[in-house]
């Protein structure tokens, strides 16, 4: 089980989150339009014995969470963040129709592209994914996917290489399926998306391969799960699947054309509900296939694949959407949703009893919000401090974001408070200026 050690709060309800791949980095994107990476503290070890295993982020109650940078990326909401492969590269998505490519270490802005229209209209993007260090999935509210060539990293050409439809409807999700053992580069080529109702596999050379048949519930995310399958199969992998009603489906790796199995996660009268966010836990944290699953209504799932049951409940938050669920590369999972990022630590590793909440050491910059990066020139910057209490309090940024809230949620069912589970927030990080 985990337990939180800690809550970062946010300025503006968020949309994205990132994690890299092999330092303490956590990139959000904002309804704002802003873009903050944040520096997570790295675990300590014991000063009796170097070799002793990593305790909690906060086990001497001086750890600091620190505001790498923060600056105005798009103007509307950065709906999409994600890191490259090798994390020299960040990549966001906004309503403004923009792609901007630019550096973890400073945010400077890199490389830049307008978003496709479609029949001469805006088409908004809602995901972006980093296939491999030469192709980037971006997918976009009429359900197109295309695929952008980056040469050293950058978006270095307007149009895109390839452009499929693999639904109907916006693209929910986009998982990469593992590579052949016959691949020469060792990246994935073939990947999964959902969108409404349907799930679909598609290749980077030869275009959609299948559309699964109408599930009648809508499909909103997706992760691959190596080593398991059905009786007959059981090394081949699958993709577990959440829904819009609460039941998590199971689909065997190469028989696209139905779900396998299913798992109920959330069984409320006249539906649960929607599974917005999955992530599959690391093996060395747990002896089966499990994942965590966000919720609508703010809680977090355990679900123990392997079993097909679910063995853990958390609390996010009471009424906002988990919308971000990952593990860092210190193992510990970070979740994300409202105006709060929650850091939590696998409650087997050790934790000082005199843990205290952390400060970040430097001083309040009332101007930043009204940063903008309109020539890119200058979005590097020194730490900034978030601003705010943590409380949910009017932001007049916030009703620029109203219709993007909508677009979010769309057919999703409506969130009401929920009892808090066994393991609540420990409380606020805090700041200085923010009493």
């Amino acid at each position: 089980m985990f337990e939180n050690l800690c809550t970062l709060p946010l300025s503006a309800e968020l949309f994205a989150q990132a994690l890299h791949p092999t330092e303490p980095l956590l990139g959000v994107g904002l309804a704002t339009g802003h873009v903050q990476c944040f520096r997570l503290p790295a675990p300590e070890k014991s000063t009796e014995d170097e070799d002793d295993a990593d305790v909690s982020v906060l086990s001497d109650g001086k750890s600091t969470v620190d505001t790498v940078w923060r600056t105005r990326r798009h103007k509307g909401s950065c709906r999409s963040l994600v890191f490259s492969h090798d994390g020299s590269s960040l990549y966001s998505a906004g309503t403004d129709s923009l792609v901007k490519h630019f550096s973890p270490a400073t945010g400077q802005v890199i490389s830049k592209i307008a978003v496709p229209t479609s029949k001469s209209v805006s088409d908004p993007p809602t995901l972006i994914s980093a296939l491999s260090p030469q192709t980037l999935l971006l997918a976009c509210d009429s359900g197109v996917l295309h695929l952008f060539d980056l040469r050293d990293g950058a978006l270095t050409a307007s149009k895109p290489q390839q452009s499929h439809f693999p639904h109907e409807d916006f693209v929910s999700s986009l998982t990469p399926l593992p590579p052949s053992e016959e691949s020469a580069s060792g990246f994935s080529k073939q990947w999964i998306s959902t969108g409404g109702t349907t799930l679909a596999v598609t290749d980077l050379r030869r275009g959609v391969l299948v559309r699964s048949e109408d599930q009648e519930d809508e499909l909103l995310c997706s992760t691959f799960i190596a080593g398991m399958g059905p009786k007959k199969n059981r090394d081949n992998g699958v993709v577990a699947v959440g829904t819009g009603s609460g039941v998590l489906t199971l689909w065997d790796k190469g028989s696209w054309d139905d779900q396998f199995d299913r798992v109920i996660v959330d069984s409320a009268r006249g539906g649960g509900e929607s599974l917005d966010c999955i992530v599959q836990i690391p093996e060395d944290l747990s002896r089966d296939k499990k994942v965590a699953i966000g919720l609508g209504d703010g809680s977090l799932r355990l679900v123990n694949l392997t079993k097909r049951e679910v063995d853990g409940f958390l609390r996010h938050d009471d009424l906002e959407a988990v919308v971000g669920l990952g593990f860092d590369c210190q193992g510990r999972m970070i979740s994300g949703g409202g105006r709060t990022v929650k850091i939590w630590q696998d409650s087997a590793v050790p934790r000082s009893d005199n843990a205290e909440d952390s400060e970040e050491d430097s001083d309040d910059d009332d101007d930043d919000d009204d940063d903008e990066d309109d020539d890119d020139s200058d979005d590097s910057g020194g730490a900034v401090p978030t601003k705010g209490n943590g409380k949910r309090q009017a932001n007049s940024d916030d009703s620029d974001s109203d219709n993007e809230q909508k677009h979010k949620r769309k057919r999703k069912k409506g969130k009401g408070k929920v009892e808090l589970g066994p393991h609540g927030a420990h409380g606020i990080l805090k700041f200085k200026g923010l009493d």
